[in-house]
């Protein structure tokens, strides 16, 4: 495929939509070139490989697209097909951690369809294979996960920068996956200790969100441009309160989120049991009577549609809502503020800021 440059207007509108695009197109390129050497492995690889590729043919790029920012922020090139193929390899790192999340939390679904292991599991009843059929599809997600997280350091190392600029991100990049795997484990924790706090519930939201969804994809993108140490922390003053901003918004739609938006059912993180910032703030003001109904709907898989619609009056009943609502516009502001005074090129301010209203106002 030829290299496409960008187009170097940085305050168009149609910035944010071209650049995904063109990070759509390098992730579908990749994929495309596993198929042959799967199948030269064995021709049984061929159903994981169409999972591969339906799988990362959606999402919003968010981590690549900022990435690509903190590359032009710091003075990186607009028509470096390279650096396109660089920032893509968190899509692949995003792919694993979706998968191996949804294997966690049992859940039926992503983005509407079936989950990886919901796939696999259904692959292996309907060749009548035997065994377990819930274990074949848990333990074929789980190989899908980690063939991405292998991929992600592939795309990355084979992406043609030079080797001085991987170098310098290789150890963000390390970083980043280490802090994502903590927060998921803390994530877990709280589940099973059952007694968040909102200021736990936030320190997990800033190693499973904060850090890996804005934070360290902006320094990626700047370690792989230039040795800028005063844009990496101007970059975190934005990043960190925006990421955890990201996650409030993503626990406020994992419970009054729309099904037909969000592709999850309706009140799906109250059957998962997660512990939230929400959660923690409606525990926090409940009453003895409110107490219960949450005590009794977290965690539980069967809840019916009545119960989650009880779970979300108390929610708004305890303030929760609200001030979860106002936590994300203080944590918002805080990171515009924090945006002002960085020294940014090529108007990736000016994005940033645009990025940072739809990620904390989104819908899905």
């Amino acid at each position: 495929m030829p290299r496409v440059g960008l187009v170097d207007t940085p305050t168009s509108p149609l910035d944010i939509d071209d650049v995904r695009s063109r990070i759509s197109s390098a992730l579908e390129e990749f994929i495309d070139g596993q198929e042959n050497h799967l199948n030269e492995i064995s021709p049984q690889l061929e159903a994981l490989y169409d999972l591969a590729r339906s799988f990362t043919t959606g999402g919003k790029r968010i981590r690549s697209v900022l990435a690509w920012w903190g590359w032009r922020g710091a003075g990186g090139g607009a028509a470096d097909g390279d650096a396109v193929k660089a920032v893509t390899s968190l899509e692949l790192l995003q792919a694993c951690a979706l998968i191996h999340d949804d294997v966690m939390d049992g859940s039926d679904t992503r983005r509407g369809l079936p989950s990886i292991h919901r796939s696999l599991e259904r692959l292996h009843a309907n060749r009548g294979w035997t065994g377990s059929a819930e274990g074949f599809g848990v333990a074929g997600a789980i190989l899908l996960g980690d063939l991405f997280l292998t991929w992600s350091d592939q795309l990355l190392f084979e992406s043609g920068l030079p080797p001085e600029s991987l170098l310098r991100a290789k150890p963000v990049f390390d970083v980043m996956r280490s802090e994502l795997m903590a927060g998921q484990y803390l994530d877990v924790v709280e589940q099973a200790r059952g007694d968040t706090t909102t200021d736990r519930a936030l320190h997990v939201a800033r190693y499973k969100s904060a850090k890996y969804s804005i934070e360290r994809p902006l320094h990626i993108g700047v370690t792989l441009a230039a040795e800028r140490p005063d844009l990496i922390s101007a970059l975190s003053s934005y990043g960190l309160p925006l990421g955890e901003a990201f996650q409030l918004r993503d626990d406020v739609l994992g419970v009054f989120g729309d099904p037909v938006v969000t592709g999850k059912p309706a009140g799906d993180d109250i059957r998962e049991g997660k512990r939230t910032f929400l959660v923690a703030a409606a525990f926090e003001s409940a009453d003895s009577a409110q107490a219960d109904v949450l005590q009794v709907a977290l965690g539980n898989p069967s809840l019916s549609q009545q119960d989650v619609e009880r779970v979300r009056e108390v929610i708004v009943a305890t303030r929760a809502l609200a001030r979860t609502e106002e936590q994300i516009e203080t944590l918002t502001q805080q990171a515009l503020a924090a945006l002002s005074g960085a020294d940014l090129a090529n108007g990736a301010g000016d994005v940033l800021t645009r990025l940072a209203t739809a990620t904390t106002q989104r819908k899905m």
